[in-house]
């Protein structure tokens, strides 16, 4: 993992000392990379606004909207009788 040029890089006790300092950073819009005995581990970065997942892969083309809004459901079908009784009159 490179460390990059708008990356700040921290080591894991100096984080875990100071989290609110680096997740201000972080809010800012900087990357903080984590690092233990100087080699990185893992990055912090910021996250979208967006809320709206399913706008979001379809923004990037990893889904498509529906073509047609929904059917409508049929007519419930109402009855007197027990259901039971209704398919063993069919079977006959």
């Amino acid at each position: 993992m490179d460390v990059a040029a708008s990356s700040v890089p921290v080591g894991v006790r100096a984080l875990k000392n100071n989290l609110s300092h680096y997740l201000e950073r972080v809010r800012d819009g900087e990357q903080v990379v984590v690092t233990d005995r100087g080699r990185p581990i893992a990055r912090l970065v910021g996250v979208e606004a967006s809320t709206d997942r399913l706008a979001d892969l379809i923004e990037a083309g990893l889904v498509q909207p529906a073509r047609r809004s929904r059917q409508k459901l049929p007519k419930r079908v109402s009855s007197e009788g027990l259901v039971s009784d209704l398919v063993a009159q069919q079977r006959r």
